[in-house]
């Protein structure tokens, strides 16, 4: 026992237990901030609150009220805040702790990748395709539609149809899995771009200046594959100086550095 607050005596479990959760709401409310759903959990907070008064000071009707909502509470708070929960499970599932506790064993999406990419460029359809390394793209999956659909080739190229009206935006990937599309992409200001590229190698450039991101490009115009990095961009890659790209980037060795991500951006 540390000390005592009245009657009641304070253990370092007690201490260690108000800290965890004092931090996760803490964390929550930082999450929350900034939208509807902050003001919604701050509600639901007061109603705990008043809860824990009602049975501390013996109020009957209001312990009585509060009981009664208690066993519809776990429902409203998953219906409210779907999209919300929704969001913070992909953010913890981005977190690098929990990457490295996950590994993706099989990196067979890098020939789905290659494939989808030679096949967009001989149809001259345009592409950006991102990998990902430590910098999340929170921001980008906000901004689209939300799939969590299993990556194929196939869906990519149905994706990256200029039909689709899925095509105009970002399509975001987590390792086998296509998170959202339709997203915006950042576009760069560097006046010193070559004014013969377009707004898709902008957008490349945009990104890879923004983040650590590897950008693959597929110009729709020529069907030129072409890659951004750290601001810069590589043109006229071969399927066979894609492939060992990619095979760099998602080597063992390249994943212990980092425990990269893969994501998938059209534009």
């Amino acid at each position: 026992m540390l000390f005592k607050v009245g009657f009641l005596p304070v253990t370092i479990i007690d201490v260690v237990d108000i800290f965890i959760v004092s931090l996760i709401i803490f964390k929550l409310y930082q999450f929350l901030k900034g939208g509807v759903a902050i003001r919604m959990f701050i509600g639901l907070l007061l109603i705990l609150v008043f809860s824990v008064i009602g049975d501390l000071l013996n109020m009957s009707a209001l312990s009585w009220m509060m009981s009664s909502l208690k066993t519809v509470w776990v429902l409203a708070f998953v219906i409210v805040f779907q999209p919300e929960l929704r969001r913070l499970l992909i953010y913890l599932g981005q977190n690098r702790i929990i990457r490295q506790i996950v590994r993706v064993g099989e990196l067979r999406f890098i020939d789905q990748i290659v494939n989808a990419t030679l096949d967009l460029s001989k149809k001259n359809y345009g592409a950006l395709i991102v990998l990902l390394k430590d910098m999340g793209l929170k921001n980008i999956l906000e901004s689209g539609i939300l799939m969590q659909a299993k990556l194929s080739e196939q869906l990519l190229l149905s994706v990256f149809n200029p039909r689709s009206p899925l095509h105009d935006g970002a399509v975001v990937i987590q390792n086998d899995i296509i998170l959202a599309s339709k997203c915006l992409l950042p576009l760069s200001q560097n006046l010193d771009i070559d004014p013969a590229l377009g707004t898709r190698h902008r957008a490349a450039l945009g990104l890879s200046e923004q983040s650590d991101a590897f950008v693959i490009i597929v110009s729709e115009e020529t069907g030129m594959v072409s890659y951004a990095e750290d601001g810069k961009i590589v043109r006229g890659l071969t399927e066979n100086l894609l492939r060992k790209k990619l095979d760099e980037l998602f080597s063992p060795q390249a994943q212990e550095k980092g425990g990269w991500r893969f994501s998938v951006l059209t534009n």
